[in-house]
C-alpha cells in the first residue's frame, strides 16, 4: 500500500512526487514509458527552457485565469533557479526571460531523478495502467506487472501533444470517468498551416524568417515569423496560436517598425522612378519582397501609383490579413490547450472537488502558458502544490 501513485514521470509528475516525498510519503511513480522526461529531453531543442524569469498569471490562457495565481505565487520562478544552482548546472537567459541550459536537457532530467530518489521515491518505468477503482479507502490500480493500492492518486499524464514521445488522453478518460468536466481541447504553441490558395503563392518561400507583430482579436506578439512550405511557423506565430480558433484571421504586420503607406507616399510624391519590388528589397527579405511585388504591385514606377494602390500594398505589408486553413495539429504543438475544468479542483492543493485523494496536475488541467519557459513554470508549480498535500 503506497500513500501516493503518481501516474506520469514528466516535469509535472516529478515535482509532484519530489514534493510528496520529502514530506515522508511512501511514493510510486509509474510512466508507461521506457524512461521519464522525455518531453522535458526535446524541449528548447535539447537545452530545455526550464523557466522564464517574469512568469506570471497574466502569461497564461485558462476559462478560469484566477486559477493559477496560488500555485504560481507559492512556486516562484527563483525557486527552481535555486534548484539549478544547486545542482550546478549552468544556464543563461536566452531572450525575453527565457532561461536554457547551458549544456543539456538531460541535465534537468537528471536533477529530477536525483531529487526523487533522495525524497525516498520509487520511480518505475515501462509501467502502464489499464484501469484503476476508487475505493473507501482510496484506490485500487491494475497494471501488467500486477496490482497497486494508495491513499492518494495524482494524475500527471499531459496532455495530448506529442504522441511520438508517447502521449496519450490516458490522464482525460480517467478523470472523465470520474465525472470530472473537460474544456475543449486544442492543439497550442503550434505552426499554422495555409488554406490551398496561400500554399499556391506561398509555398516555396520556405526558410524566409523576418520580425513581424502578429494579432488575433486584442492578442498580440512581436517575435520573429518564419515561412515554411506548409504554412507559418516561428516564435510569433506559436504564441498566437493558442489565441487562435478555426475562421479566424491573423493580421500580420511585416515591418513593425515602418509605416509603409507614409514612406510609399513619400516615395510617389518625389517622382521615384524605381519599382515597388526594388524599395520592398531595402526592408523585407530579397525573394519575399519580389512575391509581395508580384502580389500586390506592378512593374511601373512608384512614382505612378495612386492613392488607392499605394493602399493596397501598404495594408500588405502593416496588416496582411492571413487566413490559416489550420494548424499542424498535435504531433507539432508543444502543447495542448483546454484541458480539465478548473472548477472541479482546488487551486491550493490540485485536489478534485469529486473524488477524494485525486489530484491533477500540469497540462492535463486548463492552463495553459505562453511560449519561453511558461509551461515549465506551471508544471513546477503545480506539482509543489499537490505534492505539499497529496
Amino acid at each position: 500500500m503506497w500513500d501516493v501513485i503518481v501516474i506520469g514521470g514528466g516535469a509535472a509528475g516529478l515535482m509532484t512526487a519530489i514534493e510528496a516525498g520529502k514530506r515522508g510519503r511512501r511514493v510510486l511513480l509509474l510512466e508507461h514509458q521506457e524512461k521519464v522526461g522525455k518531453k522535458i529531453l526535446i524541449s528548447g531543442g535539447g537545452r530545455c527552457n526550464f523557466t522564464n524569469l517574469y512568469a506570471g498569471p497574466e502569461n497564461y490562457l485558462s476559462s478560469n485565469r484566477h486559477f493559477c495565481k496560488s500555485a504560481l505565487a507559492r512556486y516562484r520562478p527563483a525557486d527552481f533557479i535555486a534548484l539549478v544552482k544547486r545542482h550546478q548546472i549552468s544556464f543563461h537567459e536566452k531572450k525575453l526571460g527565457q532561461l536554457f541550459c547551458d549544456q543539456s536537457a538531460q541535465q534537468i532530467v537528471d536533477l529530477l531523478v536525483k531529487e526523487a530518489q533522495q525524497a525516498g521515491v520509487r520511480i518505475e518505468t515501462g509501467r502502464g495502467v489499464t484501469q484503476i477503482e476508487h475505493t473507501d479507502g482510496g484506490f485500487s490500480l491494475s497494471t501488467p506487472q500486477g496490482p497497486l493500492r494508495c491513499t492518494s492518486l495524482v494524475l500527471a499524464s499531459g496532455g495530448l501533444s506529442i504522441p511520438k514521445i508517447g502521449a496519450t488522453d490516458f490522464g482525460f478518460r480517467v478523470a472523465k470517468q470520474w465525472g470530472h468536466r473537460i474544456q475543449e481541447t486544442y492543439p497550442a504553441l503550434v505552426p499554422l498551416s495555409y488554406n490551398p490558395t496561400d500554399l499556391a503563392r506561398l509555398g516555396d518561400l520556405s526558410g524566409i524568417a523576418l520580425d513581424t507583430l502578429v494579432q488575433v482579436g486584442k492578442t498580440q506578439f512581436r517575435e520573429n515569423s518564419l515561412f515554411a512550405h506548409f504554412g507559418l511557423s516561428g516564435p510569433a506565430i506559436l504564441q498566437i496560436s493558442s489565441y487562435w480558433r478555426p475562421g479566424q484571421t491573423v493580421r500580420i504586420n511585416l515591418l513593425p517598425d515602418l509605416d509603409a503607406l507614409t514612406q510609399l507616399q513619400r516615395e510617389r510624391d518625389a517622382g521615384s522612378k524605381q519599382p515597388l519590388g526594388i524599395w520592398l528589397n531595402q526592408v523585407l527579405p530579397k525573394r519575399l519582397a519580389a512575391r509581395w511585388s508580384e502580389l500586390y504591385g506592378s512593374a511601373k514606377p512608384l512614382g505612378q501609383y495612386g492613392d488607392k494602390e499605394l493602399r493596397r500594398v501598404a495594408e500588405n505589408l502593416n496588416n496582411w490579413q492571413f487566413q490559416p486553413g489550420g494548424t499542424e495539429g498535435y504531433r507539432k504543438a508543444e502543447v495542448t490547450a483546454g484541458g480539465l475544468d478548473t472548477k472541479d479542483f482546488s487551486s491550493q492543493t490540485f485536489a478534485s472537488r469529486k473524488v477524494p485523494g485525486l489530484y491533477c496536475v500540469g497540462e492535463l488541467l486548463d492552463v495553459t502558458g505562453w511560449l519561453g519557459g511558461y509551461n515549465f513554470q506551471w508544471a513546477w508549480a503545480s506539482g509543489f502544490s499537490a505534492g505539499q498535500s497529496a
